[in-house]
């Protein structure tokens, strides 16, 4: 990484709510953005051609980026016609027994440099591997965690830690499978975790703590009581929920309600709350999500990787309901393509085009980034997501000379930029007024890279 800089040029910004062009940005220097001006004349320093708020990640599984790509053989589960999400987590959890603390913070420090690069600037890190490979606790109850903090720390990406609270194997508190041995956690050792990572980040302005209870197949409502009224105000609360129609299904049966209305009917869902992929609800769940406030945590590719579903965009958002994008288990790790399956999903749902728009709001790659930035800075729990004084200076510098953005104007931009191929065109990328990525490139990424070769090798091996 580079020093911090002091202010940075731009032919055209997208500053607050609008477009402005030669604008100059000055940075303060615990990195938040200290003032704005618009038509001004380069004068020198750090200069772009087309210049946005990075984009927040709002969840993420970094040990998964090691086996992103290996659960795509048929039959893996020894029934080739029963290929579905529960297959493929065996095969996850089979990979996971083998990470160390050393390989996750490798495995996580190659994944951050990536999404980097694609234009994220921050990351919620959705951590559940909290023991040792025995079950065991770490000596630092938050070692896993702090593993992806130190990771997130060298290459320079915003972090939010969201610690995973898993107590129970299924619904009605069935006990846990010897699979997820490395994610059990009382409420007592719970609390620990948090607040070993709340001390780590302290004083930290790229860094937050939330929690993040896994799945109401993973908690009860007596232990998540429990943990809510003990932790005062973490900086978000992020769930799995609803993801697979068996999830849903079995809910109905322990309980005879739907999950989304369960989690509604008994706790205090706000704009604190981060509901992850929701995919499977009904006109009123998803009514109900919508004026509660919270973010949908949408991931695309890996919702349409698992053989989730489709997410019921339009309803929701007609209801005013609120969404974030992340990368889950990083078979892709790219914004644009999540943006874009996004609305693409959407069009082969209801065979109709540019869906994703409002009403003041014709562009549907603006709808979008729009969406992504405001959902993603609440879901993260951090000041992010918009080129404004007091934010922090979290910016991403595409290149304006590339065939597909060249003669875009505004919000043509983005809807170049998402719609139109696969190249990745961010040039530069800016974390707390930090550049950590120049030209397309990290100043530690082959010394990155080799680590992790040699973490894979290692479990490979194991």
């Amino acid at each position: 990484m580079t020093g911090r800089v002091s202010s940075i040029w731009a032919a055209t910004a997208l500053i607050g709510d609008r477009w402005a062009d030669a604008v100059a940005i000055d940075i303060d220097m615990d990195g938040n953005i200290a003032g704005l001006r618009d038509g001004v004349d380069y004068a020198g320093g750090e200069r772009a051609e087309i210049l946005l708020p990075a984009i927040p990640n709002v969840h993420s599984h970094a040990h998964q980026r090691a086996m992103a790509g290996l659960g795509e053989r048929a039959g893996q589960s020894g029934d080739t016609a029963a290929d579905s999400f529960w297959t493929w987590r065996k095969v996850m959890y089979h990979y996971l027994e083998r990470i160390r603390p050393d390989d996750l913070e490798c495995i996580a420090a190659q994944l951050y440099l990536e999404m980097l690069r694609a234009g994220y600037g921050a990351v919620g890190e959705f951590q559940y591997l909290h023991h040792d490979l025995d079950g065991s606790r770490f000596a630092n109850p938050a070692e896993m965690s702090l593993a992806c903090l130190a990771a997130a720390r060298r290459v320079g990406i915003g972090f939010t830690a969201l610690p995973v609270l898993y107590r129970y194997g299924g619904f009605g508190s069935a006990e846990a499978l010897d699979g997820q041995k490395r994610f059990i956690n009382e409420a007592d050792g719970f609390a620990e975790i948090v607040t070993a990572l709340r001390n780590a980040c302290a004083g930290d302005d790229d860094a937050a703590v939330g929690i993040a209870p896994h799945s109401l197949r993973a908690v009860d409502e007596a232990l998540l009581r429990d943990v809510l009224g003990g932790l005062g105000e973490p900086a978000a609360i992020h769930v799995h929920i609803a993801e697979q129609t068996a999830e849903v299904d079995a809910c109905l049966e322990w309980s005879g309600q739907r999950p989304v209305a369960w989690l509604l009917d008994r706790f205090d869902v706000d704009s604190r709350w981060c509901l992850v992929h929701a995919t499977h609800m009904d006109d009123d769940e998803t009514r109900r999500m919508a004026s509660s406030g919270c973010i949908a945590g949408l991931c695309p590719t890996t919702e349409a990787n698992l053989g989730d579903g489709l997410f019921n965009a339009l309803d929701y958002l007609a209801s005013g309901g609120r969404w974030a994008i992340g990368s889950d288990s990083h078979i892709s790790i790219d914004p644009v393509e999540e943006l874009r399956w996004f609305e693409y999903g959407q069009r082969l749902r209801s065979q109709r085009r540019n869906l994703l728009t409002g009403e003041n709001c014709a562009s549907t790659g603006r709808y979008l980034f729009d969406g992504a930035l405001a959902g993603g800075e609440m879901a993260c729990g951090r000041r992010i997501g918009r080129i404004a004084t007091g934010y922090r200076a979290d910016l991403l510098a595409l290149e304006a000379s590339h065939p597909r953005l060249y003669g875009r104007r505004h919000d043509a931009i983005l809807d170049s930029w998402i719609f139109s191929g696969n190249d990745n065109l961010v040039r530069d990328v800016w974390v707390g007024g930090n550049l950590v990525i120049e030209q397309g490139h990290h100043a530690d990424e082959e010394r990155i890279a080799e680590d992790y070769r040699r973490t894979i090798d290692r479990l490979a091996t194991a």
